[in-house]
C-alpha cells in the first residue's frame, strides 16, 4: 500500500509573534497548487468591487497585505493596511458589515483606512508618508476614479 505524501513546509520568518510558512518548491504538485491559488483570486476581487461600490461614492479602493499573494513564495504581502478606501458619503453601517464578512472569509482582522476625497487629495499632494508607502508598495487598485 502506498503512503500519502505530506505537504512539506518550513518556517519562513517570525514577524510579530507569527510564523510564516512557505511551501517547498520541490513538492511534486507545487505548480498545480500555486496555479489553483492564483486562479481563484480574480473572482473574489470582482465580488469585492461590487460590495465596495455599494458603500457610497467611492473614488479609490486599494487592496494590499492579506489580499495580495507573493507569486514566488505564495505568502501574503506585508503592508500597513489591507484595504484603503477613498470616497464621500460612505455608509458606516454597510462598511462595518462588509468588513465583518471580509474578516470571516479571510480568517483574520482586516486593517483598513478610509478618507474622504478632499483629505486624500491634500495628503497625496503633500506626499504624506502613509499614502506614499501604500501607493509605492505592492498594491492593486480595484477602483480608480482619481486617475492615479
Amino acid at each position: 500500500m502506498k503512503k500519502n505524501k505530506k505537504i512539506k513546509s518550513k518556517p519562513r520568518k517570525i514577524v510579530a509573534d507569527r510564523i510564516k510558512y512557505q511551501l517547498d518548491e520541490r513538492f511534486e504538485f507545487f505548480e498545480e497548487l500555486r496555479s489553483l491559488i492564483l486562479k481563484s483570486l480574480p473572482a473574489e476581487k470582482t465580488k469585492m468591487v461590487q460590495k465596495i461600490v455599494g458603500l457610497g461614492r467611492v473614488k479609490l479602493a486599494v487592496i494590499s497585505g492579506v489580499f495580495l499573494i507573493d507569486k514566488d513564495s505564495l505568502s501574503t504581502i506585508d503592508s500597513e493596511v489591507d484595504l484603503f478606501i477613498v470616497g464621500d458619503d460612505i455608509n458606516k453601517y454597510k462598511l462595518r458589515n462588509f468588513l465583518r464578512s471580509l474578516e470571516a472569509e479571510v480568517g483574520k482582522e482586516i486593517r483598513f483606512g478610509i478618507m474622504d476625497k478632499e483629505e486624500f487629495g491634500y495628503r497625496y499632494g503633500m506626499f504624506d508618508r502613509f499614502v506614499r508607502v501604500l501607493l509605492e508598495g505592492p498594491h492593486e487598485k480595484l477602483i480608480n476614479k482619481l486617475g492615479l
